[in-house]
């Protein structure tokens, strides 16, 4: 018989055990996300992927805020995180310290993500933008890659927390196992 595990047998870190983990070597930017449903979601999903940090830019919502905890569960006490104003600035910095800069956002040279293949021995940063708007022009041209999910439907975007999930599993799969 398939038992569902309780959640004892998950063997799941506390959170001061799972600070002092490794994590993987990938920093999530959020520029300009408007939705608090939206940032709680990638930290819980940073958090079960055991990412490095996230950095919060612009306008998107900060914890401790009860609307983020709603989807984070407790993820904004286990991943680090920062908040700051200028999202190119921040990105200037990660990539002076030699991070590739990886933006998800629909262009004419887009790779799509199932071609997109991260590499071990690299660290990366994974910019999600503004929910109505994208990831802005000047950060697109800053970046090394830009993935795209394909689609097919007649929508022409996922929402920001389907995106992150997809877009933090793929690189995750790949550096991981």
């Amino acid at each position: 018989m398939n038992r569902k595990l309780k959640v004892e047998e998950l063997n799941r870190p506390e959170i001061d055990q799972f600070k002092k983990i490794e994590k993987l070597p990938v920093v999530v930017v959020l520029d300009n996300i408007r939705s608090f449903h939206n940032v709680g979601s990638v930290f819980r999903t940073a958090d079960a992927f055991r990412f490095e940090q996230i950095i919060l830019c612009g306008i998107t919502p900060q914890p401790p805020h009860r609307e983020i905890h709603k989807t984070a569960l407790g993820a904004t006490e286990s991943v680090d995180w920062s908040y700051q104003n200028d999202t190119l600035d921040v990105l200037k910095k990660l990539k002076a310290d030699g991070y590739k800069l990886l933006s998800l956002e629909q262009t004419s040279d887009s790779v799509m993500m199932q071609d997109f293949k991260p590499e071990k021995n690299e660290k990366y940063v994974v910019i999600l933008g503004n929910e109505v708007f994208g990831v802005q022009q000047e950060v697109i041209d800053l970046c090394n890659n830009v993935i795209e999910i394909p689609q097919e439907g007649t929508k022409h975007s996922l929402n920001v927390s389907v995106s992150a999930g997809m877009i933090m599993w793929h690189i995750f799969s790949h550096l991981r196992f």
